[in-house]
């Protein structure tokens, strides 16, 4: 995440200007919001005014903008009918906001990890596509609709769909012309260079050009007047004290009345729900993905609404819509929500007049244009490709948030998505597949995240398909939750069935609170009866079994811990690995192995030398190992380096440095023809890497030939059947393992296997 310069002039400007553009926005939202609740609409504009200085200063988000939320609209409304009075409402929001700082401080905020992915992203696009819808009417100039109204059913008894009808007979001419020059702006603007860079806001200019264009079509007059309905209507008082006198208090009279305490309730739960899911929505867009800490959001929530009740406000939320207006005007830190709030109240305070000239019909232009960026054709195909169990919840959270509200419509998603996922464990409650150990199969049940109830009929027919003698292995290091008539069932299984079939039974990754303890029976080492009983062929294909593992990211589970204990004394590994050093081609990691499997020697190009030899001996003829692998590997270095000094050793010591490179080199060269040493340096790249990793090969085929040249011991140990001499190449760009012939005798010594071009 880039750092952002909180002093630097860009921020500052990007910062100022996003708090502006948020400041228009959100005051006709304000109005609007509170007017379809029923409250004083001056409650509407303190709530708006507290949520941009009082929570934006307390909260840790950099992008959110709190104010009053759509979704509290019903609230409202019902709770004002309930308690009788707006004062009375004023101390049930004081006392949802007490709420709000204790769950704040019990860190309950904890709840919006769970909201799954699909539904934030479904949010987000149902917001995009309602502003969409609702703003159409406005930017024609059809106001019957307060702004700030994204509900489907309306206080008017229209709905989102019947307002879009309705517009087709009442639609205002100088609106259109607004609205629609509005849009052509904010496009332009957004595909200028040069405008984008200038630092400032395209939504500003489409405000102050929207105020020109409304007094220039005043002078035209007739149908083309932008009327009074077609502007802001921000209250207008005389003087500070009629502002002052605009304040509400609240009633403490009231604090004995029950309803008081359930109202709060109510109050406190929305209004908490509905800025974890807004908080978390405002972070998916963040362009700096910043992250913040909800539990902290919740205490600064409950702060602004107590500061709400105490001065005449309706509750307070994280605020999508503004949250999306001020990303898209390019604020960088809460800077932006600050500023909004500080000209909520100097506007409203001293200036209301200038307000009202403003035409909704350019504000409508700007929430339109962003309810598109949010409801992209881009984000709906992404989701479409990442299958049916994100798509489904994604799609009916948008539909549902559209169709109702956005509480209700996030619940209904919510609920799908946990749908989907209790389907998904029901169906695969674990993942079956068997691991090859060196002391035999294991069939490996990893258990899924969440085990329930409706999985035990799952889980049992997979336990009861342990054959007679198996080994099963139990892994639930990637659950958090058990069901205890699963967990009734895994213990009767390792306590009677379990024994009475001759079953052995490993745990691993289970909870304390579960009570079983990790224990790996299965043999995951080698040992010395496992060495005496295996063939050279068995050895071979147990090391193709790993590299198959390894290319597919299926590693054996083992313990490496009771590994380190059991071959403390003795180890008895099954071949030895002779290798380059090169960081790419650890044996251990190709060949999926464990500790005490095999020995490994690594030497630049992997070379022969006496003491390497010796190292091979005793592996074998002392230790017992079963298979000796040359293994080298595609673009070679130290075959590069042999090749580039033109098949001579000479001059290596000069070339490089180093003083006993030469010895590595030599065995190298011998592999290397004259002609191909001569041509080598006029070769392209690609040619070039094909004869590094053709010499490559033959260095590893000359290798496994002086291995039984120059060893009598393991030469007789070939000839009796008791070892294998087998050749690779490993391809570092694919992972991709080629074995060559299994017989050293196959291979020339000498020089006669010398690379040609």
């Amino acid at each position: 995440m880039p750092q952002i310069k909180l002093l630097s002039t860009t921020a500052l400007s990007r910062d100022v200007g996003a708090g502006v553009v948020v400041f228009v926005v959100a005051l006709p939202l304000c109005l609007g919001i509170a007017l379809s609740s029923g409250a004083p609409v001056f409650s509407g504009v303190i709530a708006g005014i507290i949520g941009g200085i009082v929570v934006g200063f307390l909260s840790g988000s950099h992008t959110s903008i709190s104010g009053p939320g759509n979704t509290m609209m019903a609230i409202v409304a019902a709770q004002l009918i309930a308690l009788g009075s707006f004062q009375a409402f004023l101390l049930a929001v004081l006392v949802a906001g007490l709420i709000q700082i204790a769950m704040g401080i019990a860190r309950v905020g904890f709840l919006a990890a769970f909201f799954p992915t699909s539904v934030i992203k479904g949010l987000l696009a149902a917001i995009g596509v309602i502003l969409i819808l609702k703003q159409i009417p406005h930017l024609l100039g059809h106001d019957a609709d307060p702004e700030g109204e994204m509900s489907f059913d309306q206080p008017d008894h229209e709905n989102t769909f019947s307002e879009l009808i309705a517009l087709l007979s009442d639609f205002h001419p100088g609106a259109i012309v607004i609205g629609l020059v509005s849009i052509a702006v904010l496009i332009a603007w957004d595909r200028s260079k040069v405008l984008k860079r200038s630092g400032v806001p395209s939504q500003l200019v489409v405000v102050l050009l929207g105020v020109a264009m409304s007094l220039l079509l005043r002078q035209v007059g007739g149908r083309w007047l932008i009327e009074a309905k077609h502007l802001v209507q921000a209250p207008v008082a005389d003087s500070l004290a009629g502002f002052l006198n605009l304040l509400q208090w609240p009633d403490f009279s009231q604090w004995r009345n029950p309803a008081i305490y359930s109202a709060s309730l109510t109050i406190a739960a929305v209004a908490s729900l509905e800025t974890l899911l807004n908080l978390e929505a405002a972070d998916k867009i963040d362009p700096h993905q910043r992250r913040t800490s909800p539990s902290r959001e919740l205490i600064a929530q409950g702060v602004g609404n107590v500061s709400a009740g105490l001065l005449g406000g309706i509750p307070i939320s994280s605020a999508i819509v503004r949250s999306s207006v001020n990303i898209t005007a390019g604020a960088e830190t809460k800077r932006s929500t600050l500023i909004h709030g500080a000209l909520l109240l100097i506007s409203v305070a001293f200036f209301p007049s200038l307000l009202n000239t403003i035409p909704l019909s350019c504000l409508a232009a700007i929430l339109l244009v962003t309810g598109a960026k949010l409801a992209s054709p881009t984000l709906v195909r992404r989701m479409w490709e990442q299958g049916r169990y994100q798509f489904v919840p994604f799609a009916a959270t948008v539909i549902a948030i559209v169709l109702t509200d956005l509480l209700i419509g996030v619940l209904i998603g919510m609920a799908i998505s946990v749908a989907f996922i209790l389907n998904s464990n029901f169906r695969r409650p674990m993942r079956r597949f068997v691991e090859k150990h060196l002391g035999g199969d294991v069939l490996h049940v990893e258990l899924a995240n969440q085990v329930g109830f409706l999985n035990r009929a799952v889980l049992a027919k997979a336990l009861a398909d342990v054959p007679r003698g198996g080994h099963v292995l139990l892994d639930a290091q990637n659950t958090d939750y058990i069901d205890p008539d699963v967990l009734d069932l895994i213990r009767d299984f390792k306590e009677k069935t379990a024994p009475a079939r001759q079953v052995e039974v490993s745990f691993l990754g289970f909870r304390r609170k579960y009570q079983i303890e990790d224990r790996i029976k299965y043999l995951d080492y080698s040992t010395r009866e496992l060495q005496s009983a295996l063939t050279p062929q068995r050895v071979m294909q147990i090391l193709k079994d790993g590299h198959a593992r390894f290319r597919s990211g299926r590693r054996l589970t083992r313990d490496l811990g009771r590994q380190v204990h059991a071959t403390a004394q003795a180890q008895h590994p099954l071949a030895v690995v002779l290798g380059c050093i090169d960081s790419r081609g650890p044996a251990e990691l190709i060949f999926d192995l464990g500790l005490g499997d095999v020995f490994s020697v690594r030497v630049a190009g992997n070379t022969l030398s006496r003491k390497v030899l010796g190292s091979i001996e005793y592996g074998c003829a002392v230790s017992g190992a079963k298979l000796i692998l040359v293994m080298g590997h595609t673009r070679c270095g130290a075959v590069t380096a042999a090749l580039k000094l033109g098949g001579s050793s000479q001059g290596a010591e000069e070339a490089t440095g180093c003083q006993h490179i030469d010895d590595v080199l030599h065995d190298i060269q011998a592999s290397i023809g004259p002609e191909t040493a001569r041509r080598f340096p006029r070769l392209t790249d690609a040619e070039q890497e094909a004869v590094v990793d053709r010499v490559a090969r033959a260095n590893v085929e000359r290798t496994m030939a002086q291995i039984v040249e120059k060893s009598d011991a393991l030469a007789a140990l070939v000839r009796d059947g008791q070892i294998a001499i087998v050749g690779a190449m490993y391809d570092v760009t694919t992972g991709d393992l080629t074995f060559l012939p299994s017989s050293a005798s196959e291979y020339p010594t000498q020089d006669t296997n010398q690379v040609a071009v």
